[in-house]
């Protein structure tokens, strides 16, 4: 089996593509099912991309074909999300420390908003690579959450009261913090802020995908230096 530096997992072409570019050599890519996988050279590191498609499901079989497929030390969800914290600015980078289902509701069974029954309250996210982001300027640190519908100026309210702590929102990342936990992988989200879920009047301003992509891929890339022992430990 093939044993690689980290797996980084986007959902759209636009997203793995700065690290592609970087890339100083990339292999042979595959495709299986719904995702394209190459194995890329960068900065002296052996990193499987995955461009995995949208949505939970997709990311979710990324993962676990990633898994089966490398040894790694750690699996990184890049890419772009909304704003979903007061105080979030587009073009904002944030790093997950925590990471829930938006749209999963059991608190008639006695678990808390965004708890898959069975699953913990919240997945966490590798300790280190956490504190490593903390030190880094420019990045926030904070809850994500995930789930099947955007999060727009109807529902905004309701997810900022449920997750109080979530900066972000995307379709990708509590799907992949599920998988990483029930293997025993550390695992970290890192999302460029492209626009914010909700806007007021006048807040509504954006950046493109590609754009968020590029300052995503910066923090991961450098998150990414970590060693693999003090992942571990």
């Amino acid at each position: 089996m093939t044993t690689v530096d980290a797996v980084v997992i986007a959902a759209m072409e636009e997203e793995i593509a700065p690290f592609e570019q970087r890339a100083d050599h990339i292999a042979t890519q595959r495709h299986v099912g719904a995702s394209r996988s190459v194995i890329a050279r960068i900065g002296g590191r052996s990193v499987l991309l995955i461009r995995s498609g949208i949505g939970g499901v997709n990311a979710a079989t990324a993962a676990v074909l990633a898994i089966h497929a490398v040894r790694t030390p750690v699996v990184i969800s890049a890419g772009s999300a909304g704003g979903l914290g007061n105080g979030v600015r587009v073009g904002d980078v944030v790093v997950g420390d925590e990471y829930a289902f938006a749209g999963a509701d059991a608190s008639a069974f006695g678990y808390v908003p965004g708890q898959i029954p069975g699953m913990p309250p919240t997945y966490p996210a590798s300790p280190a690579l956490v504190e490593r982001a903390r030190h880094r300027p420019g990045v926030l640190v904070g809850a994500m959450v995930s789930g099947d519908s955007f999060v727009d100026a109807r529902t905004v309210d309701v997810f900022r009261e449920r997750f109080p702590r979530a900066l972000t929102a995307d379709m990708e990342t509590a799907a992949i913090a599920q998988v990483c936990y029930s293997f025993g992988i550390p695992y970290v989200a890192v999302r460029g802020v492209s626009d914010l879920c909700g806007p007021t009047a006048g807040e509504d301003f954006h950046l493109a995908v590609d754009d968020v992509a590029v300052l995503s891929a910066d923090v991961t890339l450098d998150l990414i230096d970590v060693p693999a022992a003090v992942l571990q430990g």
